[in-house]
């Protein structure tokens, strides 16, 4: 009985807040979970309902949470999730006070993303074996992603009425429902060109599909399968570093800093609505800057 209730109040919060904030489905989905998990603790321990949760029975799950050892950065979007869930509760009229007040955020250390230099980028794209129909895709799909750099579930999403080749761009309809056009650069605009005309015809075998990247059996592309791609084709050419399924999107911010791209313009190509999200590349690039200075300074 617990678990229904609390599983209905859920949806309805995760329904409205799509709703008012447009969040991408992956943040829908973890959102939901924090909130499934948090709950069945409570109901489990204390037997608690949604609407009789007390500041001490998320203080409890927190402690919990940190014995279990878990990243000050999923504990960070668990107090997220409860603040909103329960902001949502007292508007609907569920609970009359707040349980996450005085809650506060744990402090998320700002992580240097995983990248690549630009000798290992060109040895990953190319190590498709082109003259395969899969091997074409691959490289299309690597070329668009560092051309780009957009998120990995916007290149598999990309539909084929999102693709402009004869202007050079990419529709992107990102975070919060926000559209932004990015350039695609002549050499992703090629690959993409030889691909839609020979290999992703072979694919389809004559079945239709709106998705621009698509598997052997004609479905859309998903971000495990090409998760799986790049960690492939980073063993055969030889890149040995942690790689994330943002690798080429860091790269290709980083890359365009080290030649000089401005910084906000980098922040409208990844489609950041706040600029601190852009700044941490600049950590990235220091190293450039610090070469540059030795280089070009007197007193370098």
């Amino acid at each position: 009985m617990i678990e229904s209730v609390n599983s209905s109040l859920i949806q309805r919060f995760i329904d409205a807040l799509w709703l008012e904030e447009g969040l991408s489905q992956n943040t829908q989905l973890a959102y939901a979970s924090d909130l499934q998990h948090f709950l069945a603790w409570v109901a489990r321990e204390h037997g608690h309902m949604a609407a009789e949760v007390r500041t001490a029975d998320i203080e409890a799950y927190l402690g919990h949470k940190f014995r279990r050892k878990a990243s000050s950065r999923s504990m960070a979007r668990l107090v997220s999730s409860l603040r909103k869930f329960f902001r949502y509760l007292i508007r609907e009229g569920h609970v009359l006070d707040d349980p996450t007040q005085g809650i506060d955020l744990p402090r998320i250390g700002r992580s240097l993303p995983d990248t690549l230099t630009e000798s290992d980028v060109e040895a990953l794209l190319n190590a498709p074996d082109d003259a395969q129909s899969l091997g074409c895709r691959d490289r299309a799909m690597l070329e668009t992603l560092y051309a780009t750099g957009l998120r990995v579930s916007e290149l598999v999403g990309l539909q084929s009425s999102q693709v402009n080749l004869r202007q050079g761009v990419v529709r992107i309809v990102g975070k919060g429902g926000k559209e932004r056009l990015v350039p695609l650069g002549e050499v992703a605009e090629l690959w993409l060109e030889r691909y839609g005309q020979t290999a992703r015809k072979s694919l389809l075998q004559g079945r239709q599909s709106d998705a621009v990247f698509v598997t052997a059996r004609g479905a859309a592309m998903t971000r495990q399968a090409f998760w799986y791609v790049i960690k492939r084709y980073a063993r055969l050419a030889g890149i040995h570093k942690p790689l994330s399924p943002h690798t080429l999107r860091h790269a290709f911010a980083t890359h365009l800093l080290n030649h000089g791209a401005d910084l906000r313009v980098v922040q409208l190509l990844l489609g950041h609505s706040d600029l601190s999200s852009t700044q941490i590349y600049t950590h990235v690039a220091r190293e450039r800057l610090k070469d540059l200075h030795a280089r070009c300074h007197p007193r370098g």
